[in-house]
C-alpha cells in the first residue's frame, strides 16, 4: 500500500503545563487556570489554536455536535444555532466528525428516504474553513432506525440494503471525505463478533469485507478504517482486530486504517500502552488514528473539579496524543467534542463529567494547553 506523507516521531513535550496554577472559581461553577493562561483562555484571544500548533501532516479534529437526542432542548442543534460554538469549531480544528448526522437513524430514517441536509451543512462548513471530514459510520450495531432493526428481511434483502446505503451515502460525498469509519465496534470485549450488529448476525462476518469493498468503489480516495473503543491496551479485542486486519489485507480488501476511540475515564489508569497497540497496526502498513477522545471524571459535590483532577485529566489527554505522535502513520487526532456544554458523557455516565478540553463558556482547561503545547513541541 502506498502511504501519504508520514507523521514523524514526536519530540515529547515536557509536562510543564501541569505546573500552571489551578484554583477553583466558585462563582463560575468551574475551575480556571492561572493568570497568564487565563488571559489566553477567553474566547477569541488565543494566539495559536490547536490546528496551527500541530505538525502539518497530522489532522486535529473534533466531533460536531448536532441532532443528538442527549442534548438539552435549548440548543437542539448546536452546529446550526450556537454561533460562538461555530466560531471555535472553525478556528481550532482542521478535521470535523459528524457526531450523529451521518449515523443510520439520522441520515437514513426511512427505508426509501435519506436526510442529507445536516451532513451536507457540515461538509460545506468544513470546506469553507479548510477542514477535512471524517465520515462516521457505515456498519454499526447502534443508532439504527427502527425500520432496519425491527424489519423482517431475507438475507438477500438485508445485503442489498447495506450495499445501497453505502453507495448512496459514500457516493454523495465522494471526494469530500478524508476518512470513513466503515466498521464500528464490531467486536465484543472477548474478541467475538457482536451479534447485536444485524448485518453481522444475519449475514456473517464476511459482510465486513464487503462493506469495505463497497465503500472503496463508492469513493476510491477516502481512507477506510476499523474503529472501536476499549483498544487502548493490549488484549483479546486488539488481537481480534489485528487478526481481522491481516486477513482483510491478505484478501486484498481496501482497508487503510485502524482507530482507537479513546473514550477514557479517570477511574482507570492512563493508556500508557496505546502507542504499542497503534504500532502493531502501523507495522501492517495501515494508518492509525485517535477518533473520539474524551476523559471523564467523578465530580466532587457541587460539580467543580479539583485542581488535581484537572491536572490528571490533562496528563491523560497528553498521554494519548504522545501515543499518536510516537507512531509514524498516526495521521488524525480527534477529540469527541470540545466543550462540556454539549458533551454526551453526563447523560450516559450520570456520576461523571467535565470530559472535554473546554468549559461550557468555551474557556480553556489545562487539558487544552496540554494538547497545544505537545503539538507545538512536535512540529
Amino acid at each position: 500500500m502506498i502511504k501519504a506523507i508520514r507523521v514523524g516521531v514526536a519530540v515529547l513535550a515536557t509536562s510543564a503545563f501541569l505546573a500552571v496554577a489551578v484554583q477553583p472559581v466558585q462563582a463560575a461553577g468551574r475551575a480556571t487556570t492561572g493568570a497568564s493562561a487565563d488571559r489566553e483562555s477567553r474566547l477569541g484571544t488565543r494566539t495559536q489554536p490547536l490546528r496551527w500548533a500541530a505538525p502539518h501532516d497530522l489532522r486535529i479534529g473534533t466531533a460536531v455536535a448536532g441532532g443528538g437526542h442527549h442534548l438539552e432542548q435549548e440548543y437542539p442543534d448546536p452546529f446550526t444555532y450556537d454561533r460562538p460554538y461555530r466560531r471555535v469549531l472553525g478556528r481550532e480544528f482542521n478535521s470535523a466528525s459528524p457526531e450523529n448526522q451521518m449515523k443510520w437513524e439520522f441520515i437514513h430514517p426511512e427505508r426509501n428516504k435519506y436526510n442529507f441536509k445536516p451532513a451536507d451543512a457540515i461538509v460545506r462548513f468544513a470546506r469553507q474553513h479548510g477542514q477535512v471530514v471524517r465520515g462516521h459510520t457505515l456498519l454499526w450495531h447502534s443508532q439504527n432506525p427502527a425500520w432496519l432493526q425491527e424489519g423482517e428481511f431475507t438475507k438477500g434483502e438485508l445485503r442489498a440494503i447495506l450495499k445501497e446505503h453505502i453507495f448512496t451515502v459514500v457516493g454523495r460525498y465522494r471526494g469530500q471525505i478524508h476518512q470513513w469509519d466503515v466498521a464500528n465496534e464490531i467486536f465484543n470485549e472477548n474478541g467475538e463478533y457482536r451479534q447485536e450488529n444485524i448485518f453481522i448476525r444475519e449475514l456473517g462476518p464476511g459482510i465486513v469485507a464487503d462493506a469495505f469493498r463497497w465503500a472503496h468503489r463508492a469513493d476510491p480516495k477516502a481512507q477506510l478504517f476499523l474503529n472501536d473503543y476499549g483498544v487502548d491496551w493490549p488484549g483479546v479485542k486488539v488481537d481480534a482486530y489485528e487478526a481481522l486486519a491481516k486477513q482483510l489485507l491478505a484478501d486484498r480488501v481496501p482497508l487503510h486504517g485502524f482507530a482507537s476511540q479513546a473514550h477514557l475515564s479517570m477511574r482507570y489508569g492512563a493508556p500508557d500502552q496505546l502507542a504499542g497497540v497503534l504500532q502493531r497496526f502501523d507495522d501492517l502498513g495501515l494508518y492509525t488514528a485517535i477518533t473520539e477522545l474524551d476523559v471523564r471524571m467523578d465530580l466532587p459535590e457541587g460539580g467543580v473539579p479539583t485542581a488535581e483532577q484537572l491536572q490528571t485529566q490533562a496528563a491523560y489527554y497528553k498521554t494519548v496524543l504522545d501515543a499518536c505522535l510516537a507512531v509514524e502513520d498516526c495521521n488524525s487526532f480527534t477529540i469527541w467534542g470540545f466543550t462540556d456544554k454539549y458533551s454526551w458523557v453526563p447523560v450516559f455516565f450520570p456520576s461523571e463529567g467535565a470530559a472535554t478540553v473546554m468549559w461550557e463558556d468555551f474557556s480553556l482547561k489545562p487539558a487544552y494547553f496540554a494538547l497545544r503545547d505537545t503539538l507545538a513541541a512536535a512540529r
